[in-house]
Order: structure tokens, then C-alpha cells, then sequence
């Protein structure tokens, strides 16, 4: 920017400050945001943190790459949901397309052979059922007792 045109840009409010964005009227965030569309790897599980606190885990897989030559990429998923919500998400089954919207943040550990290890966290934020699998692996008793997995 020229010189001579600072001062008359500046006057009518041309200039912006570092860091500021012109782009958005809503804050800036910092947090890092993920969204997942797959399939439900597993039924949700209900797992006890401190105290009386419990979350719902799932997996959730994401296809990639050309057909035929498709990868699936797994991302674990840790939501804080209570009541109906929660009663709802235990309740879809494996193999459901879902939607989900969720913090990232990238966690360090080291393992059991003392090597340095990072995991992705995601903390689900929103989610939604796109459609709900048909698919029952539940397991059923047949007349005599026996056990025996379904399919549909």
C-alpha cells in the first residue's frame, strides 16, 4: 500500500488490525472442529468416567478412495449426551450412516513399551442419524434353547 493512500484509508476505516477477520460477524474459535459421515462400527457403549459421570463411545468408519480400491479410515468418538439423547444413541444399531460433528484434539501417551504415541480425540458435539441399518446381529434363542446370531 502506498505511502500517501495510508492516511486517507486509515480516516474512512479501510485498514484493519492483525488478527482480525473481515469475513465472519461470529468469534473466533480455538478449537479444532471434525466432521464424520460413516457407519457405525460397533453398537454405542456406555463407559463410567469420575464419579457418576458416563459417556456413550462408538466407532465411526469413513470410506475413501477410488471404488474398488475403497479404504476405511476409523475414528473413535467419546459423547457427553444425557437422558433421551442418550437412550437414543445406545439404541442405533451397528452399521447405521451417521453424522457427526466433534471437537479434535490430538493426545499424546506412551505406551506399554515406553514409545511415544498420539491419538486423535474426538468429543462429539452434535450428531445425527442419516439412516438406521437394517441389519440385526442380535443374538436370539431358537426353540430349544440354543444360541444362535441373526442376520437379516
Amino acid at each position: 500500500m502506498s505511502f500517501h493512500l495510508r492516511p486517507a484509508l486509515t480516516a474512512i476505516g479501510a485498514t484493519r488490525t492483525a488478527g482480525t477477520r473481515a469475513f465472519s460477524a461470529t468469534a473466533a474459535a480455538r478449537i479444532s472442529r471434525m466432521t464424520v459421515i460413516g457407519r457405525l462400527g460397533a453398537q454405542p457403549e456406555e463407559v463410567s468416567v469420575a464419579g457418576d459421570r458416563t459417556l456413550v463411545r462408538y466407532v465411526v468408519g469413513s470410506n475413501y478412495g477410488k471404488k474398488g480400491e475403497q479404504k476405511t479410515s476409523w475414528f473413535r468418538v467419546a459423547s457427553f449426551v444425557e437422558g433421551p439423547q442418550k437412550e437414543y444413541l445406545l439404541g442405533v444399531p451397528k452399521g447405521s450412516l451417521l453424522y457427526v460433528e466433534a471437537e479434535a484434539r490430538m493426545e499424546s501417551y506412551t505406551d506399554k513399551e515406553g514409545n511415544t504415541r498420539s491419538n486423535l480425540s474426538l468429543i462429539a458435539r452434535n450428531f445425527d442419524v442419516l439412516s438406521r441399518s437394517t441389519r440385526t446381529d442380535e443374538v436370539a434363542e431358537n426353540d430349544e434353547g440354543l444360541v444362535q446370531e441373526g442376520s437379516a
